[in-house]
Parts: structure tokens; C-alpha cells; sequence
């Protein structure tokens, strides 16, 4: 099984799901001449040609608002934007749209869209270019939100999502895009939207992360018995897999790169309080961006959650 990097395993799905479905339709800014800022996209124009691999001007809203037009006349549109600071603009779209048509229908049409954009920090890029504000989204009824946590998660997922016959938002971890290797399968490769997994065993502590989180928590817990979970899926998040190792742990640790306040850290803890209040025994704790505005490039890792401040939550907890 060949070693691919997320650009790689990325760009594998978008082929191999538009070569089994002609409804399949890529746009966006730069993803067919260029390949996509992050070349995710390269070489799909030259094998599908101008129909179905589309550059679009710099209008996210447009961008949006045409693929929703898309999916309700058939296709399988995968609209590309370059950064997730990027986005707002297409909120209206996304919200007001591409959120409600199932029910505004009343089941009739459904928006069978996929989003995809690079978040987070890591990079050292210029403003709006490290955002992570996945709560938005996820408060958004009608929109599913999956962030892959390296190469084979983010394959499998994509086609999922690609399949899924409701829209949703694919957030793309832009640290991890070259960080690793992992083998990643050829031919049909799904991953089941809606479903966590455990990444490691354990029975002190439970570790709850997602995208590139995940990678910086699997180590800071190296020489710790955490049981470790990478979400995959916000909305709908597995309820179930969260409860069932916080039963056996009895102690949480939630980890995001996003501002502390209103993240999606916070629906987690409130969820375990409501839901597991009797198998805690200490405090559910979030280590997470302070609630700034992501920094310039001096000063980005200070912002993230680094090793140092992870187990400085999961030793507090200990002493519960």
C-alpha cells in the first residue's frame, strides 16, 4: 500500500470519486490551471477537462451559491476555498442556503455539496490564512463538519462526503498537508461520517482531539495511560464513543487550536456534564487558543496548544 502525504491522499479521492461518478464537478479559485494553492487539485483539469475542473473568479460567495445551483440540478459539486479565513463572505450561502434546503423543501431537494478549505495554524501565514472557527458551522443545522487527521482519514472521508447526500463542510488541517506519511489505500476507501475513533487504549484519562491537534496530543501523552480520541466528525459528533471512555476514564481533556470561548470544546464538556456527570471524577478541562485573533508568525506558537501545556492539564486532572 503506497505512503502518501494529505495533499496526495486528497487529491487521489477527488480523482478516483470523479472518474466513479460523472457528476462529480470541481471549482474554485486556481484549482485547475495552478492545481489549487496547495496543489490538491494538480493534474485533475488535464484528465477531466474544463466541464467538470472549473476556475472561478476571487468570489467565495459566488463560488458557493453556484455549486448549491449545481447540486440541485444533479451534480456532485466539491467547491474549493483557498483558506478558511476566506469563507465568511459565502456565510449567506452556506447558512441561509445550502443549510435549510432540505427542509425548506420539506425533503424534496436535497444539496449534496462539499466545501473543502484549508484551517488552522502552524504555517506562519499572513492573516485570515490560520483561521480555525469550525463552530460556526457547527451550529449551523443541516451542515455536517468532518476534519481529517492525517492521509488515510482524510481519503476515506472525502469520498464519504463527496457520497453524502447533504452538505458538508471538509476542513483541511494545512499543518498536516506535508507533516506525514502514512500508507493510504487505491480504489473505493470510505470512512463512515458521524463516527470517532480511538487512536490508543487507556483507563486514566480520556483525550479528545481533532486535525492537527490530534498529532500534538498523541505525543505530549506519550508516557501517560490516556485513552485518546480523534473526532473526525463535529457535526454529528459520536456522542457514543466519548461517553463510553469517559465511563471507564472518569477524566477528560478536550484539545483545540481554536479561541476558548464558544469552541466546539465547550459542547463537548457541556454534553459530558449532562450525560456522564456520575462517572467524573474531576473537572472537564479545555486546552485550547487563547480568545485573540490568530498572531503573526513570531508569535503563532505561543497561541497553539503545545506538549507542555497539554500534560499540564492532564497532570492537574491526575490529582483528582
Amino acid at each position: 500500500m503506497p505512503a502518501r502525504n494529505m495533499v496526495q491522499a486528497l487529491n487521489l479521492a477527488l480523482r478516483e470519486e470523479m472518474e466513479r461518478d460523472d457528476r462529480v464537478v470541481v471549482l474554485g479559485e486556481d484549482v485547475g490551471k495552478d492545481g489549487g494553492v496547495f496543489r490538491i487539485t494538480d493534474g485533475l483539469l488535464e484528465r477531466f477537462g474544463e466541464e467538470r475542473v472549473m476556475d472561478t473568479p476571487l468570489a467565495e460567495s459566488a463560488i458557493v451559491g453556484t455549486a448549491i445551483g449545481m447540486s440541485l440540478y444533479g451534480l456532485r459539486p466539491v467547491a474549493e476555498i483557498q483558506f478558511m479565513g476566506f469563507i465568511y463572505p459565502a456565510f449567506d450561502q452556506i447558512f441561509s442556503h445550502a443549510a435549510r434546503m432540505r427542509n425548506r423543501s420539506r425533503g424534496r431537494f436535497s444539496c449534496p455539496l462539499v466545501i473543502r478549505t484549508p484551517y488552522g495554524a502552524g504555517i506562519k501565514a499572513p492573516e485570515l490564512h490560520e483561521e480555525s472557527t469550525e463552530a460556526f458551522f457547527c451550529h449551523m443545522p443541516g451542515i455536517k463538519v468532518v476534519v481529517p487527521s492525517g492521509p488515510s482519514m482524510a481519503k476515506g472521508l472525502l469520498a464519504s462526503a463527496i457520497r453524502d447526500p447533504d452538505p458538508v463542510v471538509f476542513l483541511e488541517p494545512t499543518r498536516l498537508y506535508r507533516l506525514v506519511k502514512e500508507e493510504v489505500p487505491d480504489g473505493d476507501y470510505t470512512i463512515p461520517i458521524g463516527q470517532a475513533r480511538v487512536v490508543r487504549e487507556g483507563s486514566a484519562i480520556t483525550a479528545i482531539a481533532w486535525g492537527s491537534m490530534l498529532e500534538r496530543t498523541v505525543r505530549a501523552l506519550e508516557d501517560f495511560d490516556a485513552e485518546i480520541i480523534d473526532l473526525l466528525t463535529l457535526s454529528p459528533f459520536d456522542s457514543e464513543t466519548i461517553l463510553r471512555s469517559v465511563d471507564k476514564t472518569g477524566r477528560v481533556v478536550i484539545v483545540h487550536e481554536a479561541p476558548r470561548t464558544c469552541g466546539f470544546g465547550a459542547e463537548l464538556a457541556a454534553t459530558i456534564a449532562e450525560e456522564a456527570i456520575l462517572s467524573l471524577r474531576g473537572p472537564v478541562l479545555r486546552v485550547t487558543g487563547p480568545d485573540v485573533p490568530v498572531p503573526l508568525a513570531k508569535l503563532v506558537d505561543h497561541y497553539l496548544p503545545g506538549a507542555a501545556r497539554i500534560r499540564a492539564a492532564v497532570e492537574e486532572l491526575l490529582r483528582y
